[in-house]
């Protein structure tokens, strides 16, 4: 089925699916509709206006690094299910 300059036959045989006669016409229909709104996207005058690759200007988010005061090893080691030379011990994910 041929409708608006394209195959609905020839685009389901490339995506790999069966459709029924119904499904073609109501998938057609949709598809004509989505290539409608594209091309109403071309109409804007954008000549002058300059590329973005994001539409509102930002800065860095990340915080600057700062040293602040952390629990001692051996308090943390307390806290731990687990230790195996002085380092935490955590059970094997892979195998």
């Amino acid at each position: 089925m041929t409708q608006g300059g394209f195959d609905i036959g020839y685009i389901a045989d490339l995506a790999r699916i069966d459709l029924t006669g119904t499904e073609r016409e109501v998938y057609a229909a949709q598809l004509e509709s989505i290539l409608h709104y594209v091309e109403k996207l071309k109409e804007p005058d954008v000549e002058d206006i300059e590329p973005t690759a994001h539409p509102v200007g930002h800065g860095n988010v990340i915080r600057p690094d700062a040293v602040r005061p952390s629990l001692p090893a051996a308090e943390v080691l307390k806290r731990a299910p687990r230790e195996v030379q002085g380092l935490i011990a955590t059970p094997r994910i892979v195998e």
